[in-house]
């Protein structure tokens, strides 16, 4: 007998390197119907094709200027998986990529995801997916493909990690941000997140690490739900609400707040020689802001330049319009308020903070 025989050389199969193909298949079976579901006009392919189809025209622009945007959970991954709490997950993945690319005008089309990991659990992606899914379907944008990638060896067990990738179009006269028609006196919205969404986690789990704490004990700040659900509560989805401001015309420019806070990210949709004035005393960040801060001794600036702080998204509006504005976001299911103005500075665009955060 052939001694590669004898020693079962011949035998070997994928699965037995640690690749599960029916997994995988079986996981595909699993979210079809949940892509199905996403489905809306310039997006009418099934899965399973080598690439995913969007159909410009049929979307009904007539000189469109696409978006593109890429992006990641971060570290937050690591309490979803610590807590078996996944549900979640995928929303985060769809709003970090979503809400970049509203912020220029822009309807987001469609959505790529990348889901990897050392040994697939149906269940576990089936949960992940089907957030993505939700939150595709609540923003009208098509989850058109994506990648399950399998590889033992590569994550350790359990672990698994996401990236997202999205495509809009906007008209080309209308991107956002206009910086050529902002001036001083224009006022800046606020409009409150729902938590920490999807960055400092590096600093969250460190705070808890330190604390002691567990992420199945009732969070401190929120006793009704455990710190794990607490801590993943998802990011949220601007775009409708964005987009229906954007109709007012009141717009003149939208900045997500996200790694680098208020202090990195409202620079980015100003000009040079306008600086914008926050008054930190307009909002009351929510109860998981004061108890990093307190817990942990974390300086109101770093705060600031660390976590949203209550607030996901700031627009830049004519004052005449504040209100039309305002009424828009909160009729889109979203708390909206005045936070600042636009004054004149002195080179490129930055932020000024008065008052104190309600901690």
């Amino acid at each position: 007998m052939n001694s590669d025989r004898k020693s079962g050389r011949n035998s070997l199969t994928y699965k037995d390197a640690g690749v599960d193909i029916d997994a995988g298949d079986a996981l595909v079976d699993r979210i079809a119907p949940l892509a199905k579901a996403t489905r809306r006009p310039g997006a009418d392919a099934d899965l399973g094709g080598f690439g995913g189809l969007f159909d410009l025209k049929a979307a009904g622009f007539k000189d469109p200027v696409l978006v593109a945007s890429t992006d990641g959970v971060g570290t937050k991954l690591k309490i979803a998986i610590d807590t078996g709490i996944c549900s979640g997950i995928g929303q985060d993945l769809v709003a970090m990529c979503v809400n970049d690319i509203v912020v220029q005008g822009a309807e987001p089309l469609f959505f790529l995801d990348y889901f990897a990991t050392g040994k697939l659990d149906v269940e576990q992606g089936a949960a992940v997916i089907a957030g993505i899914a939700n939150a595709c379907k609540a923003c009208n944008c098509a989850l058109i493909g994506g990648e399950t990638a399998e590889m033992p060896g590569l994550y350790a067990k359990g672990d698994f990690d996401l990236a997202g990738f999205t495509v809009g179009a906007v008209e080309r006269g209308q991107i956002l941000p206009k910086t050529d028609t902002m001036k001083a006196g224009d006022v800046l919205i606020g409009i409150a997140s729902s938590g920490v969404h999807s960055n400092g986690y590096s600093l969250v789990r460190r705070v808890v690490a330190d604390a002691g704490l567990a992420y199945d004990a009732p969070a401190p700040f929120e006793r009704a739900v455990s710190l794990g659900e607490a801590l993943l509560a998802p990011t949220r989805l601007y775009v409708t609400s964005g987009l229906a401001a954007i109709k007012t015309g009141a717009v003149k420019g939208l900045a997500h707040i996200t790694g680098g806070g208020i202090t990195e990210n409202l620079p980015r949709a100003l000009p040079d020689g306008l600086d914008a004035e926050i008054d930190l005393a307009a909002w009351s960040p929510l109860p998981v802001f004061g108890w990093l801060s307190k817990s942990a001794g974390i300086g109101e600036r770093e705060m600031l330049r660390t976590f949203n702080c209550g607030i996901g998204m700031i627009a830049v509006v004519e004052p005449g319009k504040a209100d039309e504005a305002i009424a828009a976001f909160t009729h889109a299911g979203e708390s909206a308020s005045r936070i600042g103005t636009l004054v004149a500075g002195d080179g490129e665009g930055k932020v000024r903070y008065r008052g104190v955060l309600k901690l």
